[in-house]
């Protein structure tokens, strides 16, 4: 059997507890379903999760179990290996409704290398001046950043990461937020193109039961 945790690893904001009882709510038998979290990878300087419902009653020695609430309502199942990181980590929604994992912990040594590409053009440059300037600002506050992977034509590569990693409202806040940005101040980019690999990262909202 799974240990039980009495005190919290993972805290959930009461928006984000309410949007998670909103989504199992559509699963079946969703009062025997947890939210399994584990931290699947690294992108940039942050840690990448997987987030699923599964049944409680399937968490085994290698799993902590944490519940929510005074009734208990909402469990919580955090893989073993993925505790150390997890501590202190906060399960919240951002302005737009996607989940997010806000962590004070980052992977060590932190990999900040930059990806490969030529970045040195004027427009490329403008476009990471908007990034730097206006884009991560705002959303560093609910565990993003975006960063330009290269500049072809009239076209922006971007990838992001940390807590827009696998957002289930990604591409909603990359055409209506960060793209509206860049082509407005950057008219020379056409197109922005996310390059993200959402699927390492948590997946749009939650998956159904794992098998």
């Amino acid at each position: 059997m799974a240990p039980v945790e009495a005190e919290p690893i993972v805290n959930v904001s009461e928006v984000a507890r309410a949007k998670v009882l909103e989504i199992r709510g559509t699963e079946q038998e969703p009062e025997k379903l947890g939210l399994w979290i584990e931290v699947s990878g690294v992108s940039g300087a942050s840690y990448t999760y997987d987030m699923w419902f599964q049944p409680v009653d399937e968490a085994g020695p290698d799993e902590v179990v944490q519940r929510l609430g005074d009734q208990g309502d909402l469990a919580l199942v955090l893989a073993q290996a993925s505790v150390d990181k997890l501590h202190g980590a906060t399960l919240d929604l951002s302005p737009d409704g996607g989940m997010v994992m806000v962590n004070p912990n980052t992977p060590s040594p932190p990999m900040t290398a930059r990806p490969a590409g030529d970045l040195s053009g004027d427009v490329a440059q403008r476009v990471v001046q908007i990034l730097e300037q206006q884009i991560n600002p705002a959303i560093a506050s609910h565990g993003g950043f975006a960063e330009l992977v290269a500049v072809e034509e009239d076209t922006a590569y971007l990838r992001l990461s940390g807590g827009c990693q696998g957002c289930g409202l990604a591409s909603v806040t990359l055409t209506q937020g960060i793209e509206v940005a860049i082509r407005d101040s950057v008219p020379e980019i056409v197109n922005v193109v996310d390059v993200t690999d959402h699927a390492s990262g948590t997946n749009p909202y939650f998956e159904a039961a794992k098998k």
